[in-house]
């Protein structure tokens, strides 16, 4: 051995050798698969030499105006192949990133950027040009990055994504970037109404990784075709493109969910694995186009945020996909965390999340700390290496959910005879509506807003397409005028909320359930109406 090699080490070469880092998927999935298709919108294709090329460019670009190793970049876009250049152009540098769900109201997404302290923002031209937003990016002096979308044209003096990548190095920035390093703050909605920043590092996003490729049955052999239908912004839809990615599959990117355009993806681009909620499922079921398209590429079918329906389950088994899997997780638990596995599908039915993942523990929880055994009803906890370093800038939330050595789901669940775990009910109060978590409370301070409103709770009801609807029960003022109907109220909502947090029905009680100390029933409203949307309202 040559004397030199017995010396020091500088620390930065044990960094670079040895770490994990999100930009590096690509960086390596470029050397093995280059000119394999990564990316498909439309008609525009990149592979993966094409892919490391732009988002190294693109990181150069970010590096170049200043930024230092752990900036927050915020990213206000929509899915595209842009999107996915910036979104890894950002993790190379060695930034933060920080994406936002585009159907937030303004004041949440401005409540995000000041917490997070961005200060530079990558955002869709056709979203710069509502004056809302563009009025809050320039009182806030945060400097715009746009990434134009087709038939898009962007405001004169503004650079966008594509002219970043036009030039500059196409070699990976020589950045310090430790595997535990700060890789995204992902903020979902809180109890409090107000939105919480999950932190999570380059490892623990990676660690699941490599587990959705077993749990999932890619390979670089297999080269299968994954659709990204599903908000890129999310950690579902982050998971999966990263998941592909680092297994040399092509990644078919959809602005938005529409079944017949669906339907016609996967066709014509041979799709093998897709994810999606119960109720995208169900409109592919019954779009008419269905019996006329090619779907026999299709593989896998992984569903999300919510279990399906037993007829509905079986007549996509039988009419669809032969394969189904339902995986779940969080933010905080970067998914998939559990796994309702295929041979299951037929065999049990009902809210079943299944079994731990490879890459993690999943467990039932009593109040003292103790874990729970088969059919014992408690709070679902994880660990494992995707759990989150913490909340940003809340120390107290992030004690509470990591107590007792465990991350503490907020969900009420029990594990059956055979180990298989069910979920029951909530703690938290959150209704998960068409794939957004949407916190109870924020809604109930909007109504409660309303100066002929008394008293509010919102709960979410089963729907068919939404899987939750959230639904208002509201009792009226004395006083109130008597035009004052669901038409006016919800009007109102739409003022204050985000398209996804408005309630779908408004119901008008004489009184709501309430305890002897005055707390609001909500399980008995769950009760009562359980059935609302039986006919598909």
């Amino acid at each position: 051995m040559p004397a030199a090699a017995t010396g020091p080490v500088p620390p930065q070469f044990h960094s670079r050798i040895s770490r994990i880092a999100l930009g590096d998927v690509i960086h390596r999935s470029a050397r093995r698969f280059g000119t394999r298709t990564a990316l498909i919108e439309g008609e525009h294709r990149m592979t993966y030499g094409e892919l490391d090329a732009a988002s190294n460019r693109f990181a150069h670009h970010l590096l170049g105006l200043g930024l230092a190793n752990g900036d927050r970049v915020g990213m206000l876009c929509n899915n595209s192949i842009q999107m996915v250049v910036a979104m890894l152009g950002i993790q190379k540098a060695g930034l933060v990133w920080v994406p936002i769900n585009t159907s937030l109201a303004v004041d949440a997404i401005g409540y995000i950027l000041g917490h997070a302290g961005v200060r530079h923002i990558v955002i869709d031209t056709a979203l710069h040009a509502k004056p809302d937003l563009r009025q809050l990016l320039d009182s806030s002096g945060i400097s715009p990055l746009l990434c134009v979308l087709d038939g898009d044209v962007p405001p004169d003096g503004l650079p966008t994504v594509p002219q970043a990548i036009a030039q500059g190095p196409e070699t990976l920035p020589d950045v310090e970037i430790a595997s535990t390093q700060l890789a995204l703050i992902m903020y979902t909605s809180g109890t409090t109404g107000r939105q919480k920043g999950v932190m999570h590092s380059h490892a623990s996003v990676h660690s699941v990784l490599l587990s959705n490729m077993v749990e999932w049955g890619s390979s670089p052999e297999r080269a299968d075709v994954w659709s990204a239908v599903l908000p890129l912004f999310h950690c579902g839809q982050h998971t999966v493109a990263m998941s592909a990615l680092a297994v040399g599959g092509s990644l078919v990117v959809l602005r938005g969910f529409d079944p017949g355009a669906m339907l016609a993806a996967i066709e014509r681009h041979r799709i093998t694995v897709t994810v999606g909620l119960p109720m995208m499922y169900g409109a592919l079921l019954a779009h008419p186009q269905r019996a006329t398209r090619d779907l026999s590429s299709l593989r896998l079918c992984v569903y999300a945020m919510a279990p399906m329906s037993r007829s509905l389950l079986l007549r996509l088994l039988e009419e669809f996909c032969p394969n189904f899997a339902l995986a779940s997780g969080q933010t905080e638990m970067y998914p998939g965390a559990t796994i309702f596995e295929t041979h299951e599908q037929r065999r049990r039915f009902g809210s079943y999340w299944g079994v731990a993942t490879l890459v993690n523990e999943v467990a039932v929880m009593g109040d003292d700390g103790d874990l729970l055994g088969p059919e014992q009803v408690g709070e679902i906890v994880f660990r494992g290496p995707n759990v989150m370093l913490g909340y940003y800038n809340d120390p107290e939330a992030t004690a509470n959910a990591q107590r007792f050595g465990w991350h503490h789901s907020g969900d009420l669940g029990k594990l059956d005879a055979d180990g298989q775990l069910m979920f029951l009910d909530r703690l938290k109060d959150m209704v998960k509506s068409g794939g957004e978590n949407v916190p109870s409370i924020k809604v109930e301070e909007v109504l409660l807003r309303h100066s002929s409103v008394l008293n509010a709770a919102v709960v979410g009801l089963p729907h068919e397409r939404w899987g939750e609807a959230i639904t208002a029960f509201v009792t009226r003022r004395p006083d109130a005028p008597t035009d004052f109907d669901e038409a006016a109220l919800i009007a109102h909502c739409k003022e204050h909320l985000g398209g996804f947090e408005v309630p779908k029905r408004v119901v008008f009680l004489p009184a709501l359930p309430m305890t002897s100390t005055g707390k609001i029933q909500k399980f008995e409203l769950r009760r009562a109406h359980h059935d609302h949307y039986q006919g598909g309202d």
